[in-house]
C-alpha cells in the first residue's frame, strides 16, 4: 500500500521509522510518505493560512496551498483524499478493515480552525477520531494509518494476531497472562495450563464476552452470539446486576 500525507509537519510522521510499521516498509509492503503543504504556498513566507471573512477568532487554511499539493499527489498517488476532520464519521475497526483493503491513499491533516470550504471539493472522505479537539489532524492520522498498516497481509507476523484482538470480532479481547505463574499471590487461570485447546478457546469467548458486557456493553449490540453465549452473557448480567 502506498500512504501519502498532506501535513504541515511532516516531521510528526517519523514515528513510522520504528517498529512493526518500519520493517513493512523495509520490506516493501508499505510506503509512507509524509509532504510538506507550505512546499505548495505561492506567498513568499511560505504562509499556508489567513484570517477567515466575516471575522472570527483564530486563522483558518487557505485553498491555494492545500488544493495544489492534492493536484500534486494525484499525479503520483491515485488514492482517495482523506481528510481529518469533525464533519467525518467515527473511525472504527470496521473502516479501518475496508480502508486496508485499498492500494493507495491520500491523508489531508488540517491545522487552526479548519480549511476554506472550497477545499472540500477536492477531499473524497473526511474521518473523525471522536468529538474531542487536537491541536491538528496529524494527531488523528498517525493512530488511523497505524490502524490500517496492520491488518495489511505480511505487517504483523501472523494473521492470528489481529484476528484476536479487541474489536477485530466485535468484542473486547480476553484477558491475557505470562510467566511467571504466580505473581503476589495471583495466579494464571488453570484452563490456561491444561493444554486443553478447546477449553481454552471456549474460556477466552466467555472471558471476552464477559468483559465487553462489563467495559464496552454497546458493543454487544452488533455482534452475533451463539447459544452458548447468550448463557454466559446471562449469568454474566445476573451476577454483575444482584
Amino acid at each position: 500500500m502506498k500512504i501519502s500525507i498532506l501535513t504541515l509537519f511532516p516531521e510528526m510522521f517519523d514515528i513510522f521509522n520504528h517498529s512493526i510499521i518500519k520493517r513493512a516498509r523495509e520490506n516493501g509492503i508499505i510506503e509512507i510518505e509524509a509532504i510538506n503543504i507550505r512546499d505548495f504556498s505561492n506567498n513568499k513566507h511560505k504562509k499556508v493560512d489567513d484570517y477567515p471573512y466575516g471575522g472570527g477568532a483564530g486563522m483558518v487554511m487557505a485553498p491555494q496551498p492545500i488544493i495544489d499539493s492534492i493536484k500534486f499527489m494525484k499525479t503520483k498517488n491515485s488514492g482517495k483524499v482523506i481528510f481529518l476532520g469533525p464533519r467525518g464519521k467515527k473511525f472504527n475497526h470496521s473502516i479501518s478493515k475496508e480502508l486496508s483493503n485499498e492500494k493507495e491513499l491520500i491523508f489531508l491533516c488540517g491545522h487552526y480552525e479548519g480549511i476554506d470550504e472550497r477545499i472540500y471539493d477536492y477531499i473524497d472522505e473526511e474521518i473523525s477520531i471522536g468529538d474531542f479537539i487536537l491541536t491538528g489532524g496529524e494527531m488523528a492520522c498517525i493512530p488511523i494509518v497505524d490502524s490500517i498498516c496492520r491488518l495489511i497481509p505480511g505487517v504483523l507476523g501472523k494473521e492470528e494476531s489481529f484476528q484476536e484482538e479487541s474489536f477485530y470480532n466485535g468484542l473486547l479481547e480476553y484477558p491475557q497472562y505470562t510467566r511467571p505463574e504466580v505473581y503476589e499471590g495471583k495466579r494464571v487461570p488453570e484452563v490456561l495450563l491444561s493444554g486443553h485447546h478447546e477449553n481454552i478457546k471456549k474460556w477466552r469467548r466467555q472471558q471476552s464476552i464477559i468483559l465487553t458486557y462489563k467495559k464496552r456493553p454497546d458493543l454487544l449490540k452488533s455482534v452475533k452470539l451463539s447459544e452458548e453465549d447468550k448463557k454466559t452473557l446471562k449469568n454474566t448480567q445476573k451476577n454483575i446486576d444482584v
